[in-house]
């Protein structure tokens, strides 16, 4: 499936699709659509540079929606949440990709980030989420109008880190809400 999504990638590529323009607010639905190839003020970085970056030690953040109990369940219905894989040691600041963020959800990616420094200002931040999916896009905005720098955006998610990496995802503790 991952090799299908970058062929097709490929494939559109080769036919001379249009790029992606960055909008000029953030983007909602769909999420799961192409990116841009660019984020103004961010770095941009392949599988290859995220690797880099993390073996440097770089702060890895995904913003990957967090799968919650279907409402109207009956009663006494069990429901186990799917486990979330990711990048090893990145923290998962689920919900915190959308176009229009709760509160509390911009309360969980504000100290998110400020957590992920360590105390030392000039710690990368690498986002991501999935590849083609504009949530990490988002929250890479917002890590750039507060202030926060270097703010690195890894367009390929997980499945770039898969595919280049080879290794396998770990899986992901949701940051306490």
């Amino acid at each position: 499936m991952i090799r299908a999504l970058f062929l097709s990638v490929l494939l559109a590529t080769a036919a001379g699709a249009e790029p992606v323009p960055e909008p000029d607010g953030y983007r909602g639905e769909p999420y799961r659509a192409p990116v841009p190839a660019t984020l103004a003020g961010a770095q941009v970085v392949d599988a290859p540079q995220a690797i880099a970056l993390h073996a440097q030690g770089a702060a890895f953040l995904d913003v990957m929606p967090r799968k919650i109990r279907p409402e109207g369940l009956p009663p006494g219905t069990i429901w186990n949440e799917p486990p979330h894989q990711t990048i090893p040691g990145a923290v998962w600041l689920w919900n915190t990709g959308y176009d229009r963020l709760a509160p509390a959800e911009e309360t969980r990616l504000r100290d998110g980030l400020a957590r992920a420094r360590q105390d030392d200002p000039d710690r990368p931040l690498v986002i991501f989420c999935r590849a083609d999916c504009w949530m990490s896009w988002n929250a890479a905005r917002r890590a750039l109008e507060w202030g926060l720098g270097p703010v690195i955006w890894f367009p390929g998610g997980t499945e770039g880190w898969l595919e280049a990496r080879g290794a396998p995802l770990v899986t992901a503790e949701p940051v306490a809400p």
